[in-house]
């Protein structure tokens, strides 16, 4: 019985395990492809890799289902050397070249002639599951992918389009007011030494010689001639310091807003899309967005 007549819901596929020709198991379904044109699962990935990162595409060409698995005619080792994608890559054409040759289908799904060891020699199989020994229904990588892979795909041709959304942040600063100290005014003492002028007056001593008079000579005749001795008292000022307190000034802080230009200056991250082709010519191979 082929894929058509027992995958006609592609919902009803994810998660559901998968198993080889040998009854091995390979790994869950993660993501459906559906035809353009039928609208019916053609082929879906398997996750096999170290907690499911990667995920190996199996086509559903003369699979069939055994109560709520699903049983493929290749071996486990078949699909687990199948072209690997990662969960959220797309499907390129040269992928699909790969893929048609690894498992022996055409370009219109049906099995070709592989190379010894493949799926696509086991004719065998075909009476076990019901697809023709000629050519199978359409099954081809290049389908409408399901469970999380955009895109839109032409049934049995080579033609794929695809986009993806790129995405870039953007740097937005505001402005937010927040404490960022404190400004504190507070009253010292010091000392310092203050020099000013005062006028000071003080007496001295100056010796005055008169000659005595006729009149006083006869008076003081016969004073005697002996030692003796007289003295005057001096006086001077004495500057006097005295200190008053008194007030000179008011002192007080205030706030003001002063507005300044500064540059700010951060990582930002975007994407970048890259492609290329497996055409021998180089310019098929660049870079798009994020300069």
């Amino acid at each position: 019985m082929s894929a058509e007549g027992v995958f006609d819901n592609p919902s009803s596929l994810n998660g559901r395990s998968m198993y080889d020709q040998d009854g091995d198991k390979i790994g869950t379904v993660g993501q459906v492809y559906v035809g353009d044109r039928s609208g019916r699962p053609e082929w879906v990935t398997v996750k096999t890799g170290l907690f499911g990162m990667k995920e190996s595409l199996v086509p559903l060409t003369g699979a069939r289902r055994a109560g709520e698995d699903i049983h493929v005619p290749y071996a486990k080792e078949t699909v687990k050397e199948a072209p690997r994608l990662d969960a959220d890559e797309h499907l390129d054409p040269g992928q699909e070249k790969q893929l048609y040759r690894h498992y022996g289908l055409t370009a219109a799904g049906g099995i070709g002639t592989a190379a010894a060891g493949t799926a696509g020699t086991r004719t065998g199989m075909a009476a076990d599951t019901g697809m023709s020994t000629g050519r199978a229904a359409a099954a081809t990588p290049t389908g409408r992918p399901m469970a999380g892979v955009r895109g839109s795909m032409q049934e049995g041709k080579d033609l794929h389009t695809d986009e993806l959304i790129r995405s870039e942040e953007q740097l937005h600063v505001t402005a937010e007011e927040r404490e960022v100290g404190h400004a504190r005014l507070r009253k010292v003492v010091v000392t310092e030494n203050v020099t000013t002028t005062v006028p000071l007056s003080h007496e001295e001593v100056r010796v005055v010689h008169e000659a005595i008079t006729p009149e006083e000579r006869g008076r003081l005749r016969g004073s005697r001639i002996g030692e003796a001795q007289t003295e005057v008292t001096l006086h001077a000022d004495q500057p006097i310091i005295s200190k008053e307190s008194i007030p000179v000034e008011r002192v007080r802080m205030e706030t003001e807003r002063v507005t300044e230009q500064r540059e700010v200056s951060a990582e930002v991250r975007k994407e970048q899309i890259e492609y290329d082709t497996d055409q021998e010519d180089k310019g098929n191979r660049g870079r798009r967005g994020g300069r």
